[in-house]
């Protein structure tokens, strides 16, 4: 799904980036999506990856990985806000509730600060399930060198 950049107020003057800007974007979390995270990170953790082990848990079913929610950040943080030639500086995060295969996740990161100094943002980085649930909550600072993607043009 395509990411949306929203939060300019109509008669601001033009600038790269500006507190209250958001971009979003949204994926449903499958069971292949959880297997290669298994196999990429070698978290091969039962909960995520052994349906009979999950029903005995206080989860009843498998959850995907913490970080592989996270992971979706990066894909706005890259691609959306900033945008291309952003560099991640660090990131918080606060797991608030289990994600699930067939769940669909949306991240949401606004603009909270913009240094005048340098290009370097903090953003809030939030993820909400299909019931907008807040699953993970967090913030990250980014250098910010590349440009929105509404001033790249065609790429």
């Amino acid at each position: 799904m395509g990411a949306e950049v929203t939060g300019k107020k109509a008669g601001e003057a033009e600038q790269e980036f500006w507190v209250g800007q958001r971009a979003s974007f949204s994926k449903t979390v499958t069971e292949t999506d959880i297997v290669c995270f298994a196999g990429i990170t070698g978290d091969f953790n039962p909960v995520h990856v052994d349906a009979e082990y999950a029903k005995a848990t206080r989860f009843k079913r498998r959850i995907a990985h913490g970080l592989l929610t996270g992971s979706l950040i990066s894909r706005v943080l890259g691609t959306s806000l900033p945008g291309p030639g952003a560099i991640y500086l660090s990131q918080q995060l606060r797991f608030l509730a289990p994600v699930f295969i067939g769940d669909t996740i949306t991240v949401v990161v606004e603009v909270a600060q913009v240094r005048p100094d340098k290009p370097i943002l903090t953003l809030r980085t939030d993820c909400y399930n299909q019931r907008r649930e807040k699953v993970v909550e967090g913030q990250a600072i980014v250098l910010a060198e590349g440009k929105p993607p509404e001033l790249l043009g065609d790429l």
